[in-house]
């Protein structure tokens, strides 16, 4: 049996729900109470057969929080399982080592990811992302440092871009 536990934690960015696997993997979270639409991201080899709400989601919980309170690199050592094609995977493993306060254009995220003329597929990774925060798709900006789309909205996207902004 595939099973997984949820809940949603009170951020100073709004409530931020995570999706986690049994081994402690992230298979979803993002700024959202509606585990519904969680849920519906995660790929289908991936889905659990059973899911049920928790009090406490351990070391995943733990790094939310320390995250949203300062502590930038709290979520980096998260295992996150997604499934996609070659290229989509590769860009998510890619896009974990942008470093906080260091955004990336999406033209710099596709040459990252090894691709410089995959503009769009990179773009494509960010929207197909269902592990947000873990696989930090809000730190590929446009070009020129526009925001850009952001599944859990833009208000989201500048408050945390502020928030990884160094100090001045």
């Amino acid at each position: 049996m595939n099973t997984a536990v949820w809940s949603t934690l009170d951020t100073l960015a709004g409530p931020f729900t995570a999706v986690v696997a049994e081994d402690g993997a992230v298979l979803a979270s993002g700024w959202t109470s509606d585990v519904g639409l969680l849920t519906s991201l995660i790929s289908p080899g991936l889905a659990p057969t059973e899911i049920t709400e928790t009090d406490d989601l351990g070391e995943v919980g733990d790094a939310i929080r320390r995250y949203h309170a300062g502590e930038l690199d709290a979520v980096d050592d998260i295992a996150v399982r997604q499934h996609s094609s070659p290229f989509r995977e590769k860009a998510w493993r890619v896009l974990r080592t942008v470093k906080p306060g260091e955004p990336v254009s999406y033209a710099d995220y596709a040459t990252l990811a090894g691709n410089p003329a995959a503009i769009r597929a990179a773009a494509s990774a960010c929207a197909r992302n269902a592990a947000a925060l873990f696989v930090p798709c809000h730190r590929v900006v446009r070009t020129g440092g526009a925001l850009g789309g952001f599944r859990w909205g833009t208000e989201t996207k500048r408050w945390l871009l502020d928030h990884e902004a160094p100090a001045k």
